[in-house]
């Protein structure tokens, strides 16, 4: 029974320092994978926290992500686009377990882990003996844990590209790609970014809680969906009145709270980093806010509720990569680029790839996750997170996880415009997706 590498491991591991070689460089664990410990070396405070989070970030989903964008799509579509959210939540969670987390999270080669976790295979907890399973990754805490809380993220990740093909793309495709995506994207990307031995690790790309992995993945995989799927019937010409903007601003702060879990969470750990990670969290989601307000008012003499939700999102969005790097000086600069960025890549920039991104999933996300990244390169402080930025290796990283999610996401929806089809009938899109896909409708 190996019962040890986890124990002899540095206590900031490579998800949290962004840097693979720190395990290696230990020499304790070059070969490391989910361990045995006696239940005594888990810290009950650390577990607690990693609950807590973990209900956190699901609550981002559901119903946060699912109230989001249900909210924000025309009345006759609302029930579809929550749905999407609900079912990416289950299915995800079946892939999850049965290789997902395998994929991502054993050591393997630099672009992929092995299946030694298949169907969660060797993760145990015996009360009897005592012992229990630990990743190597987040010695503190059970495995359970650790699968479950990193499950989260891979569940908002897709959920988040459903709002760029928002009331047009039909239900059974869209889970043929959620499906297919999570497996040959995903997975890889969050193996070479948060894996000890992944290759984005090795080079000393930070990505704290996502911005790459999850931000720079959603939206570039949006972009690709809304051009694949083309523009809604009557974009351009008549106004696409959102359902329910009082809805949007409880999905807004549901997320906006999740977020600390988000954040706070990807310490694995109830420390000072995550408390700091939570303050600047907090920080950037404001001036975030603040800034797009402003720059709507300068730009349309007005600012909207829709807009200090989105500047919310983007300044939220944009901290992530930097949460556990940076000081409350660094947020402020890093919420105020989002919110300029994103309210440009949700306006001038969307006017310029001509693309029906219907919720704005590139302009918020995939720009708001670039910004987010090549400034942790810029501002990361040694002294908050014990590691230096580097421009290079954050640029590098951003762009090949943006240029692979893109790439592969057009193959996915290319095999599957070819068998199955992607897009509603024009019918079906004029009648809405809640009757036509589901039966069912708002009275």
């Amino acid at each position: 029974m190996k019962v040890l590498c986890a124990l002899g491991a540095p206590r900031a591991a490579s998800r949290y320092l962004g840097i693979g070689a720190l395990l290696l460089a230990s020499g304790t664990c070059s070969a490391a994978g989910p361990s045995l410990v006696p239940v005594s070396q888990i810290s009950s405070g650390d577990t607690a926290w990693m609950l807590v989070s973990t209900a956190l970030v699901l609550l981002m989903t559901l119903p946060g992500l699912a109230l989001f964008y249900g909210s924000m799509v025309r009345k006759k579509n609302v029930l579809a686009t929550a749905l999407q959210s609900f079912a990416v939540a289950a299915l995800v969670t079946v892939l999850w377990i049965t290789v997902g987390y395998s994929l991502a999270f054993t050591p393997g080669s630099p672009f992929l882990g092995s299946l030694d976790r298949v169907l969660l295979m060797g993760l145990t907890f015996d009360k009897e003996a005592a012992m229990l399973s630990v990743s190597h990754l987040a010695p503190s805490i059970p495995e359970s844990v650790f699968v479950m809380f990193q499950l989260t993220f891979a569940i908002i990740t897709p959920a988040l590209i459903t709002g760029a093909f928002a009331e047009r793309m039909k239900f059974g495709a869209m889970m043929c790609f959620v499906a297919l995506w999570s497996l040959l994207v995903y997975a890889p990307v969050a193996h070479g970014v948060w894996e000890s031995g992944g290759w984005l690790a090795g080079l000393g790309a930070l990505d704290f809680a996502g911005g790459t992995v999850v931000h720079i993945n959603a939206g570039a995989a949006g972009l690709m969906c809304a051009w694949m799927l083309g523009p809604r019937q009557g974009f351009g010409q008549e106004p696409f009145i959102p359902y329910n903007l009082g809805f949007t601003l409880l999905g807004a702060s549901l997320l906006w709270v999740g977020w600390f879990g988000f954040n706070a969470g990807s310490a694995v750990a109830a420390d000072g980093r995550a408390g700091m990670a939570m303050l600047v969290t907090q920080v950037a989601a404001s001036v975030g806010a603040l800034t797009w307000m402003l720059s709507e008012y300068i730009a349309r003499r007005r600012a909207s509720l829709l807009g200090a939700c989105s500047g919310a999102v983007g300044g939220l969005v944009a901290i992530t990569p930097a949460s556990g790097f940076v000081d409350v000086m660094g947020a402020m600069i890093i919420g105020l680029v989002a919110g300029v960025a994103c309210y440009w890549g949700a306006t001038g920039l969307k006017r310029l790839l001509r693309a029906d991104d219907s919720l704005d999933v590139f302009g918020i996300h995939g720009i708001g996750g670039l910004v987010g990244a090549l400034l942790t390169g810029v501002l990361a402080s040694r002294q908050i997170g014990g590691a230096d930025g580097n421009i290079t290796a954050q640029a590098i990283a951003a762009f090949a996880t943006l240029f692979y999610s893109a790439g592969m996401s057009f193959l996915i929806l290319l095999v599957l415009r070819w068998t199955i089809g992607l897009r509603v009938s024009p019918e079906e899109e004029r009648d809405g997706l809640d009757l036509s896909l589901h039966g069912e409708k708002i009275e």
